[in-house]
């Protein structure tokens, strides 16, 4: 059995916390902020302590009808005379391209054919697949590897047009930005260079997504923004409620930057200041509650925005000496210094259970092997900016995170709700960042450790040198879980039975394998019991089926929203950066639910929360200029509360004064 984590890893920030994600698309038994070598997770006899094995990973997995279509679209290269690459041709260009780094650091020819041998195999048996741009552009003149970046965006006309610019580099080479505006002085003030007023962050949010629209990335993917505002801005009613009507921000996601003092002003039914950033002045109080409610209201309105913790965020940093983490990657998973970029990928739990049970020596083989690999990518990638180059070999995070969780599950027959998912999840998460820090050391003596080591909090807590200053993130693995034909990230499924729209509109149907195993073993599987499954999407409550099946089918929306807290919780306690998490709830939760969800993740030491309620962005079109007549609107432009104007976005009103909102 593995030794716990080593106990000289400081709680509040080596045993990290994820952060939660974006839609994009988002149990801890005790309290966080508790002793964590009080948290055994039970490793088991399963787990032994057998060092890791040199692996040609596992067989050749065949490719799902859905892998194949997203694979031909946007994924295989076409050579000039027309033909196009297989899916093997595929894994064998990426794996040469990004072991060839590996000549830097002295691998001869041989060895270098050894571990791109190795990595192939790896990836043709969708045991592990890495970010997006690394399967399209590893190989490829582009030669962008990475997923995401932050972009910094100061308060003066020519840094926001700067980053503006730097954005457009980066998405046109396939990665995502994000920015916070946390720094632009609110709208109204005085601009004293020419006499005039701010248009404040929210305008100039406008400009970016306007931008974003009109850039193909890499002529593979739409751009994607994460935009952040801090809860203490003078704006923050604005930001909150802009997407409250559905044509606006459509490629941002948006989070507001919530503070510790925030929170506990809200728990407490107290103020809080609003501050200029310009200035440092405080401009006005605001009931925290009042705000806590209408980021609830906009959020089950049209799931924006999300919330992230930053003070929880920066408590993570791993190199504050660097500067401070301000914003996320678009999906929220990847906290990130200006000109940050990271290399992310996933494992596919589900590939390593035998006999009912987990493969820990062969997933410990695999993690070492990705955490290999994605250090090479750093060195590997064709940075689209100078400054990128530099602030991310300066830290060379990496992100390894899971997919599959779901599957995993339901191989062990372990339904996602019940109590001991909570465990298995535990056991994971803990294996991961053991696994992958000892893999990151081990790197560190051969390769030396990341640059900027000695300023770092893993030095400070008298850690031995690592080569990656993070190693593990839970991504929403959107497009490469389809490619493995797993469930997405540490998500419950999704549905059992339903039809997948991919890309150019095409429809795939599609069920679940275990269920069309399980059910076929009993004689239950025709097509009338498939046609009934697709149009409920889950099989709770369905009479045709045994207890025991509806049971462990358990599908987002059978899962009651606790439930998905905690799981992102027990994660988030041994990610170094992030865990994507979609908190989904039904159409008929309430703001008052996405308030709960909200505390609660920040009661458990979450570092973030996104929210989906089901339909709500469907309701929201459908209900846009319906909801009440023109006079009665006309007669109510005024807070009830407070004679403020008010914003009428669609089906609610919002008042920019108090934080008062109403939702029809």
């Amino acid at each position: 059995m593995p030794a716990r984590l080593a106990p000289h890893l400081d709680h509040r920030w080596g045993a990290a916390r994820g952060l939660g994600s974006r839609r994009l698309r988002r149990p801890c038994q005790s309290e966080p902020d508790e002793d964590p070598e009080q948290h055994d997770p039970g490793y088991g006899p399963l787990m032994t302590s057998a060092p890791p094995t040199t692996t040609e990973g596992g067989e050749r997995a065949a490719l799902t009808a859905g892998a194949r279509t997203v694979l031909a679209r946007r994924y295989l290269r076409a050579a000039e005379d027309g033909q196009v690459e297989t899916a093997d041709e595929m894994f064998d260009r990426v794996a040469t391209a990004v072991a060839g780094a590996e000549a830097a650091f002295g691998a001869a020819p041989a060895a270098l054919a050894a571990t791109a041998a190795r990595v192939a195999a790896r990836l043709r048996a969708l045991e592990f697949l890495p970010n997006s741009p690394t399967l399209m552009n590893a190989g490829r003149p582009l030669g962008q590897l990475a997923a995401c970046f932050v972009v910094p965006v100061g308060d003066s006309s020519h840094e926001i047009f700067a980053a503006l610019g730097w954005a457009a580099e980066i998405q046109k080479s396939g990665g995502g930005t994000g920015f916070a505006f946390s720094r632009l002085r609110p709208a109204g003030d005085k601009v004293e260079s020419t006499g005039g007023v701010s248009s404040g962050p929210v305008a100039f949010m406008h400009v970016f997504d306007a931008a974003t629209e009109a850039i193909k990335q890499g002529g593979t993917r739409r751009g994607a923004n994460m935009g952040i505002l801090r809860v203490d801005h003078p704006d923050i009613l604005d930001f909150v409620s802009v997407k409250l009507d559905a044509a606006r921000m459509r490629n941002f996601n948006l989070s507001v930057a919530a503070t510790d003092r925030f929170m506990a002003a809200a728990a407490a039914g107290e103020t809080y200041p609003l501050i200029n950033p310009k200035t440092g002045a405080t401009v006005r109080e605001l009931e925290a509650s009042a705000v806590l409610d209408l980021i609830a209201t906009a959020a089950w309105t049209s799931g924006d925005p999300g919330m992230v913790f930053i003070d929880r965020v920066e408590a993570t940093n791993p190199t504050p000496a660097l500067g401070a983490i301000e914003a996320t990657n678009p999906c929220g998973e990847q906290p990130l210094l200006p000109f940050e970029a990271c290399t992310l990928g996933s494992i596919d739990l589900g590939r390593f259970v035998r006999d009912a049970a987990i493969a820990w020596d062969a997933l410990r083989d695999c993690i070492h092997d990705a955490v290999r690999f994605l250090d090479d990518v750093v060195e590997a990638n064709q940075y689209p900016l100078p400054a990128i180059a530099a602030a991310t070999r300066a830290t060379r995070k990496i992100g390894l995170g899971v997919m599959g969780l779901a599957d995993l599950l339901i191989e062990l027959d372990v339904p996602y709700d019940d109590p001991r998912a909570l465990t298995i999840g535990e056991q994971i998460a803990a294996f991961f960042e053991q696994e992958s820090i000892a893999a990151s050391v081990a790197l560190a003596v051969d390769r030396g450790p990341f640059p900027a080591f000695a300023g770092s909090r893993w030095a400070a807590a008298g850690h031995a040198p690592l080569r990656n200053a993070t190693t593990t993130t839970v991504a929403p693995t959107g497009t490469i879980s389809i490619i493995a034909g797993c469930s997405s990230g540490i998500e419950p499924l999704y549905a059992v039975a339903y039809e997948r729209h991919v890309l150019d509109g095409e429809i795939l149907p599609e069920l679940h394998p275990g269920f069309a195993r399980r059910a076929a073993a009993r004689g239950l599987l025709d097509d009338a019991l498939v046609s009934t499954i697709r149009r409920r999407g889950g099989v709770r409550g369905l009479p045709a089926l045994p207890a025991d099946l509806q049971a462990l089918f358990a599908t987002a929306h059978d899962v009651p929203v606790e439930q998905h807290v905690r799981m992102q919780a027990i994660f988030q306690r041994h990610v170094h950066a992030a865990v994507s998490k979609t908190i989904n709830l039904p159409h008929g939760a309430t703001p008052a639910d996405i308030r709960a969800a909200y505390e609660l993740a920040y009661q458990l030491g979450c570092k973030g929360i996104t929210v989906y309620r089901d339909g709500s962005r469907a309701t929201q079109v459908l209900a846009f200029g319906t909801a009440m007549g023109t006079s009665s609107r006309a007669a109510e432009q005024r807070c009830p509360v407070c004679d403020g104007a008010l914003r009428d976005a669609g089906r609610c009103r919002v008042c920019l004064s108090c934080a008062w909102s109403a939702c029809g």
